[in-house]
């Protein structure tokens, strides 16, 4: 199933997204992908390793030895992460690659996140985002953007995603149904956004890409 046409109504102006903190760089992280959060920690790919942190101390717990080069995500139990033209399943507590699925881009894929029993899979210059079956990869629903897509999370019934396009980037709330622009939240010139998780509350955590940076950022309330 796909998304309807992108609605003509004009998109939100955008406001200043609030940054209320920065963690890393990470030893031996030199680029932020993927990003997640379980609840206690941020797990951040960095291309070679899985790293964990605890965002109240900003201290660096776990590292998975696990191939990551975008979207990180998880289910309540499984860590998942797009690994080139894949999303292994992975689980936390031994690092081990449980099972994997064909990622739906075949390697131009961006952001992952999980809700309501499915992987969301974002595709950067595609301007889309999948729902996908996390047992079999097979596409399910497609929406549309009108920006590049990098990171990728639900939260109380919102979709946000990222967007970076060269020192431009956001955070945007979009209707899951029509594409529409509903919230813009611009970040500094040069702060990317290139993963992308809520923590289930009032933050959002945003890799820096190559800063080697994680930065909370303060999620509105809702209207």
């Amino acid at each position: 199933m796909t998304s309807k046409t992108l609605s003509k109504t004009p998109e939100a102006k955008a406001r200043p997204a609030e940054i209320v903190r920065e963690y890393g760089p990470f030893p031996g992280a030199g680029d932020i992908a993927g990003v997640t959060h379980d609840g206690q920690r941020v797990w951040a790919a960095t291309g070679a390793s899985l790293i964990a942190f605890d965002p109240a101390s900003g201290e660096q717990t776990r590292t998975l030895e696990c191939a990551g080069d975008a979207g990180t995500a998880f289910d309540g139990k499984h860590l998942y992460q797009i690994a080139e033209t894949r999303i292994d399943k992975i689980d936390p507590a031994t690092g081990k690659v449980v099972a994997s699925i064909p990622a739906p881009g075949s390697g131009s894929d961006s952001g992952l996140t999980w809700a309501e029993g499915s992987l969301w899979v974002g595709q950067y210059r595609d301007r889309k985002i999948h729902q996908v079956d996390p047992k079999t990869g097979a596409i399910q629903r497609t929406i549309e953007s009108n920006r590049f897509v990098t990171g990728v999370t639900w939260v109380d019934g919102e979709l946000w995603h990222g967007t970076w396009e060269g020192d431009d980037s956001e955070i945007r709330r979009i209707d899951p149904q029509s594409g529409a622009v509903l919230e813009r939240l611009e970040m500094p010139p040069g702060a990317g956004v290139s993963g992308l998780e809520s923590d289930g509350a009032n933050l959002f955590y945003a890799g820096g890409g190559k800063s080697g940076k994680v930065r909370a950022v303060r999620r509105p309330k809702a209207a």
